[in-house]
C-alpha cells in the first residue's frame, strides 16, 4: 500500500512541477510580445531574435553548469545524467520506512521548473537594453549570467544548504517563496549595470533635462504579452509550491493562484489611478506595468497574505512602479520597457512585504537578503558588461541606432510593407 501510495505521489508531483513549468516557459513569449509591443518597429525583429535566442541559451547553459553551480554537482550528475536514482532510493525508504508524505519528484522535471525561471531573469535585462545594444553583446552576456552569476546567488538562497563554504541566507532569516528578489530583482539588477553603460536612446533626454517620450510601436502585442505574463505566473508561484497531493499543499496551490491573480488585479488598478490623477490621461503603459508589479511584488510570498493583502500589497506595487518609472527618467536612465521599476524596485518591495505575513521571516534577513542579491549580481555583470565593451562594444553606431536594429543585426524588417524603398 505504501508503495501505491508512493507512486501516486511521485506521479502527481512530478506531472504537477511539468506543467507549472510549461506555464512558465510560456512567459517566454509573454517577454517577447511585451518588449516587441513596447519598442519602435525599426527594432521589432531584433528584440524578438533576443528573446528566443536568450530562452535556448538559457537552457543550455544551465544545464552545463548552471544547475550544478546551484544544487551541487554531485546531484545534477547523479540525478539527471546518470538515471533517476531519486525513485529507486525513495521506494526503498518507503518500504522500510514507511512513506512520510514528503515531495517526491523527478529530478529532470526539477530541472525543467529551474530552467525556465532562469530564463525569466535573462528576459528582463532584454526590455531595459533594448533599441541600441548590439545583439551579440547581449547574447555573450547572456552566457555568463545564466550560467554563473544567476546560478550563484541562487545557491546561497533556494539551495538550503551552505554552498561553496558560504552561509546560506535561509539561515539569516531571509525568505523568497518564488523569486521576488532571487529572479526579478537580480535580472533588474544585471539591466541596470547595463544600461548604466550603455547610456540612453538618442533623443530621450534633452539638454534642458526634458524627457522626450519614445511611444512603443504595438500596444496591443503589449497588452497580450501581459496577459501572456499574468496566465504564466500561476505556473511561476504556484509550481513553487513544490507538491500538490494532499490536502494541505492543495489548499496552499489554491491560495497562491488566488492571491497572484488578486495582486496583479490591484496593481493595475492602483497604477492606472495614479497615472489618472499624475497626468490627468489613463496611461495603458502604466496599467500594463502595474499589473506587473503587482505580481513581482506577490512573488516573494504568496501563500501567507489573505486575498485582501495580497491585492493590496499588488496595489502597492502599481503606486510604486509609476513613480520608479519616472524617478528613472530624472535620473537619465534609460528603460524602454520599464523592466528595472517593474522588476527592481517591486521585487524588493515584495521582498520587504513577506514579514507582515510571515512572522518566521525578518526584515533584517530581507534585507541582508536583498542587499547580497543585488551587489552581487550588479557587480559582476558591470564588470561583464565592461568587458564586453571593451572587447567589442556594447553600442551600435548612432548610423545604426536611427536605421534601426532589424536590419543592422538581422536583415530584415518586422512590419516589410509599412515601408516603401
Amino acid at each position: 500500500m505504501e508503495n501505491q501510495i508512493f507512486e501516486l505521489q511521485y506521479a502527481m508531483d512530478t506531472f504537477y512541477f511539468l506543467v507549472c513549468g510549461a506555464l512558465v516557459m510560456w512567459m517566454a513569449a509573454g517577454f517577447a510580445m511585451l518588449e516587441a509591443g513596447l519598442v519602435r518597429s525599426k527594432n521589432t525583429t531584433e528584440i524578438l531574435t533576443k528573446n528566443v535566442a536568450l530562452f535556448a541559451i538559457s537552457c543550455i547553459m544551465y544545464m552545463i553548469s548552471g544547475y550544478a553551480i546551484m544544487y551541487g554537482g554531485e546531484y545534477f550528475l547523479s540525478g539527471i545524467v546518470g538515471g533517476d536514482s531519486l525513485v529507486a532510493d525513495a521506494l526503498a525508504a518507503s518500504k522500510e520506512n514507511g512513506f512520510d508524505g514528503d515531495s517526491v519528484y523527478s529530478d529532470a522535471s526539477d530541472f525543467f521548473f529551474q530552467v525556465v525561471f532562469v530564463a525569466t531573469a535573462m528576459s528582463i535585462v532584454s526590455g531595459a537594453v533594448a533599441e541600441r545594444m548590439k545583439l551579440w553583446a547581449f547574447l555573450f552576456f547572456a552566457v555568463v549570467m545564466t550560467g554563473f552569476i544567476y546560478p550563484m546567488e541562487g545557491a546561497w538562497t533556494w539551495n538550503g544548504d551552505d554552498v561553496f563554504g558560504m552561509y546560506n541566507l535561509g539561515d539569516l532569516g531571509f525568505s523568497d517563496f518564488a523569486g521576488s528578489g532571487i529572479v526579478h530583482m537580480a535580472g533588474a539588477a544585471a539591466a541596470l549595470a547595463g544600461v548604466l553603460l550603455l547610456g540612453a536612446r538618442k533623443g530621450k533626454y534633452g539638454a534642458n533635462g526634458q524627457v522626450n517620450a519614445i511611444p512603443g510601436a504595438n500596444l496591443p502585442l503589449a497588452t497580450l504579452g501581459t496577459f501572456i505574463l499574468w496566465m504564466g505566473w500561476f505556473g511561476f508561484n504556484g509550481g513553487s509550491v513544490l507538491k500538490l497531493g494532499d490536502i494541505a499543499n492543495a489548499n496552499s496551490v489554491a491560495m497562491v493562484f488566488l492571491n497572484t491573480n488578486a495582486a496583479a488585479a490591484g496593481g493595475a488598478v492602483a497604477a492606472m489611478t495614479v497615472a489618472r490623477l499624475l497626468f490627468g490621461k489613463t496611461d495603458l503603459t502604466m496599467v500594463l506595468n502595474g499589473a506587473l508589479a503587482g505580481l513581482v511584488a506577490i512573488t516573494a510570498e504568496p501563500s501567507t497574505p489573505s486575498a485582501l493583502q495580497a491585492t493590496l500589497f499588488g496595489g502597492i506595487g502599481g503606486i510604486l512602479v509609476v513613480f520608479s518609472i519616472l524617478m528613472m527618467d530624472k535620473l537619465k536612465i534609460d528603460d524602454p520597457v520599464g523592466a528595472i521599476s517593474v522588476h527592481g524596485s517591486c521585487g524588493l518591495l515584495g521582498l520587504l512585504l513577506v514579514p507582515v505575513t510571515n512572522a518566521d521571516v525578518s526584515f533584517s534577513g530581507q534585507l541582508i537578503g536583498a542587499a547580497t542579491i543585488f551587489a552581487w549580481v550588479f557587480a559582476v555583470s558591470f564588470a561583464v558588461w565592461m568587458t564586453i565593451k571593451v572587447v567589442m562594444g556594447l553600442r551600435v553606431s548612432e548610423e545604426d541606432e536611427y536605421e534601426g536594429m532589424d536590419l543592422v543585426d538581422c536583415g530584415m524588417e518586422a512590419y516589410p510593407e509599412f515601408t516603401s524603398k
